[in-house]
């Protein structure tokens, strides 16, 4: 059988399946009130005001605090099990630890600033990383309940701490400010800040570069938050609309035998591929940006 006739065979057997879901299931109609954003409120579960300052323990603290624990805790096990002679954990980790090294650090930095740096850089990837992985776990999070022998129960859902704002811009203010800091000591604050205007540029010209390389500069606040920020914030909406929320919304069951396997897809994507890569880009703009602040050449 040709990989067209495939195609259209399969096609066919969904619109079919979709018409017997449809003739059995019905439509309860559109569901207005359901709003796929409001996945990512945060309500608060434990209240706490210091002077006026919302301090209040809700979901995203608890996946922050979850992804900090995976991250000292997958170093600090691996550490205390080094072997001369390595198991298949020890291996992987040691790939892992190779390419952050290699692939990071080393290839955007001097080798003593990234000897330096590396725990910094190293750690920064494996918090993202962990923060993404575990946004993909059906956890107990929805404000949402359902009843269970008279308990009410949080609905399951998924939910990554990246995917709100907040969080990528407070990783990406650390970054700024550290390899501002970084460049002002190695060089001192005049030459530091003339670093930011290319070679040769005089004159005239000053008063058009001066001001785009300083905006550039706090241009790169937004770039690296909002790239993390956006690509998983996309990535678990399109899990949610596919994965129900579009069928819910219109109202059509027999939609769900589309747009499940769609879900599917995008799901196995944004584990195998897009929480790992968002991690990578991240680390490796922050490396670029220390070994830059520090480098001879702008």
């Amino acid at each position: 059988m040709t990989g067209k006739r495939k195609f259209w065979l399969t096609l066919g057997s969904l619109l079919v399946v979709a018409i017997i879901i449809q003739v059995i299931a019905g439509s309860a109609g559109r569901n207005k009130e359901y709003v796929p954003i409001d996945e990512f409120q945060l309500h608060p579960w434990i209240s706490i005001h210091i002077g006026g300052v919302d301090m209040s323990i809700n979901k995203a603290v608890v996946f922050l605090l979850i992804a900090a624990i995976l991250t000292i805790a997958s170093m600090l096990f691996v550490a205390n099990r080094m072997q001369a002679r390595p198991n298949r954990t020890q291996t992987a980790v040691e790939t892992v630890y190779q390419a952050m090294k290699t692939q990071i650090a080393d290839a955007s930095m001097e080798p003593a600033q990234s000897k330096a740096w590396f725990p910094f850089i190293g750690t920064l990837f494996l918090f993202i990383w962990f923060s993404n992985m575990i946004g993909y776990l059906p956890l107990p999070t929805s404000h949402d309940t359902f009843n269970v022998f008279g308990v009410h129960v949080p609905s399951f859902a998924l939910y990554a701490a990246t995917a709100n704002i907040s969080v990528p811009l407070v990783l990406t203010l650390i970054v700024w400010i550290s390899y501002q800091v970084v460049g002002i000591r190695a060089k001192g604050p005049v030459k530091y800040f003339k670093g930011w205007i290319p070679a040769g540029t005089s004159g005239p010209l000053l008063l058009l570069i001066v001001p785009v390389e300083i905006i550039s500069q706090f241009v790169r606040i937004v770039s690296l938050s909002v790239r993390l920020f956006a690509n998983i914030l996309a990535g678990h909406l399109l899990i949610l609309f596919m994965g129900g929320g579009l069928a819910v919304m219109l109202g059509l069951a027999a939609l769900s035998v589309i747009t499940v396997p769609a879900a599917i897809l995008f799901f196995l994507f944004e584990i195998g591929l897009v929480a790992t890569l968002q991690a990578f880009i991240f680390a490796t703009l922050a490396s670029i940006y220390l070994g830059e602040a520090v480098s001879d050449h702008h």
